[in-house]
């Protein structure tokens, strides 16, 4: 199948002068220095932005405080969902665009960009609009003693947080961004958002949506920048009651420290982790193999779920290496934009010669590299999807997280010695189990330590079950009912009569 064309509004769209988005309107910025957009398939700088500054971030700060105690504070839990639903609509109306500048700038297969990044996003934001007009509160029954015949009762309100600082990561510039920004709004709360320097350009694109929605001026405000830059600033800044974050474990734990230090303001850290899938030997070697590249190897395993970490019974070890490098060497690499690719390039190029380095390291370490190991000749940031079969649970690639198309491989003997395996770490994101057998996965599910476990089945989400980590994995949780605790306060009223 050959490469689609770009349509004629995305040319358009990267060929502008991009800044930021404050207060229902695109800003230049007033910073000198830019930033590049780089295809990561071809190495190619596809379109420029200005880097923001204390101005911009104190801009956005400003007009998002103003909407959250006016205009936003005045739109009713029912309209507020209505204008989510609009932009739902709009993402749907717009999907193809919104896909294709996914895909130029992440390296994202297009079909996964048409169907997560834009078709999931709507999905989310429908999910979203329906809780707006189900935060509630409760009556409670209090046992203050009557001295003159006096009563008491007490009611909770859940109250919006007040102005959110969301920062997004490469890999799901659009979705992440969704997440925050639905959570937030169907709170009550406005939003000032900071995309990754690296794939900045469909938010701003999603934000002229969020206006032709009709979600008045300054509710949603994006400041582009570096996180040392922006990031930093808008967590220090007097007017960020919360901060939501996905990304790094190292880069998340710092920002919950400035946040705690800027006045104890509150944190949803979504970080990354060192994913576990664990086999049982009554799973066939196919059915090992076809579970092993749905948790693994989707988006080029750039997903903070996705699996890194694969224990296998050692009866099967040998089949399944086999068959799972000749189902990788069939896999077709390339353009992103091409319909019939499975694996595009890694994101940009700091993450590729991070990945070339943990090639190095697992050959360092004495680890098989029994497929790939090596980038692939010619223009971008393209790698071979590889297979390392480690030496032991202490190896590199069995600790650090990689995230890309990198599988490290233990086989086990014994259950016991399996559950031990999959917890050593200080890392508690997500885990898979596959196995027929249902009544020893459920025994299985309350000892492993992951704030999302899937049985036979790996990475896939839905807007109604929270999502999260455990240990080092983060903080709060994403969606579900569980979004509400995160985005409001919850204020107690007693009364004497």
């Amino acid at each position: 199948m050959s490469e689609i064309n770009l349509l004629e509004s995305v040319t358009t769209f990267l060929q502008r002068s991009h800044g930021h988005y404050i207060n229902g309107a695109s800003v230049a910025g007033q910073e000198n220095e830019i930033f590049s957009i780089v295809n990561p398939a071809s190495g190619e700088v596809i379109a420029t932005v200005n880097q923001g500054g204390d101005t911009e971030v104190h801009q956005a700060m400003q007009a998002a405080s103003a909407a959250f105690h006016g205009v936003w504070a005045q739109t009713s839990p029912l309209e507020r969902g209505n204008c989510l639903n609009r932009l739902a609509d709009l993402l749907q109306k717009n999907s193809e665009e919104l896909a294709q500048l996914e895909s130029v700038c992440s390296g994202k297969p297009i079909q996964l960009s048409r169907m997560l990044d834009v078709g999931a996003s709507a999905d989310y934001l429908r999910y979203f609009a329906g809780w707006s007009t189900k935060i509630t509160g409760e009556t409670l029954n209090v046992s203050l003693p009557s001295f003159k015949g006096e009563k008491y009762s007490a009611f909770t309100r859940r109250e919006p947080i007040g102005v959110v600082v969301g920062i997004i990561p490469w890999n799901f510039s659009i979705m992440i961004a969704i997440w925050k920004l639905g959570a937030a709004l169907a709170c009550g709360c406005t939003i000032v958002l900071k995309p990754s320097e690296y794939t900045p350009l469909t938010m701003l694109r999603v934000a002229e949506l969020a206006k032709e929605a009709g979600i008045p001026d300054s509710v949603i405000n994006i400041v582009n920048g570096s996180g040392a830059r922006v990031g930093s600033s808008l967590i220090n800044h007097p007017q960020c009651a919360k901060v939501t974050f996905t990304g790094s474990v190292p880069t998340g734990m710092s920002v919950g420290k400035l946040a705690m230090e800027q006045g104890l303001k509150r944190t949803t850290l979504e970080l990354g982790g060192k994913n576990a899938a664990a086999f049982l030997s009554d799973m066939t070697v196919e059915k090992i193999v076809d579970g092993i590249l749905e948790a693994g190897y989707v988006y080029q395993g750039q997903i903070c779920a996705a699996a890194e970490r694969f224990y296998i019974p050692s009866v099967h070890m040998d089949a399944v290496l086999a068959l799972l490098s000749e189902r990788l060497s069939a896999m077709k690499i390339g353009s992103p934009l091409d319909e019939s690719t499975e694996m595009g390039p890694l994101a940009n190029k700091e993450h590729y010669e991070k990945i070339l380095s943990m090639f190095e390291t697992a050959r360092q370490e004495g680890n098989e590299i029994v497929h790939g190991g090596y980038a692939l000749e010619g223009a971008g940031f393209f790698v071979a999807p590889t297979v390392i079969r480690a030496n032991r649970v202490e190896d590199t690639l069995m600790n650090e997280e990689t995230f890309g198309p990198i599988g490290t491989f233990l086989s086990y003997d014994d259950e016991e010695e399996l559950m031990t395996m999959m917890n050593a770490t200080p890392f508690g994101l997500s885990a898979s189990l596959w196995t027929n057998d249902m009544s020893k996965a459920m025994r299985m599910t309350s000892r492993i330590e992951a704030g999302m476990l899937w049985i036979n089945m790996h990475t896939f989400v839905d807007p109604a079950v929270p999502f999260g980590g455990m240990k080092s994995s983060g903080m709060g949780r994403e969606f579900g009912s569980a979004f509400i605790e995160h985005y409001t306060e919850l204020k107690s009223v007693m009364m004497r009569y």
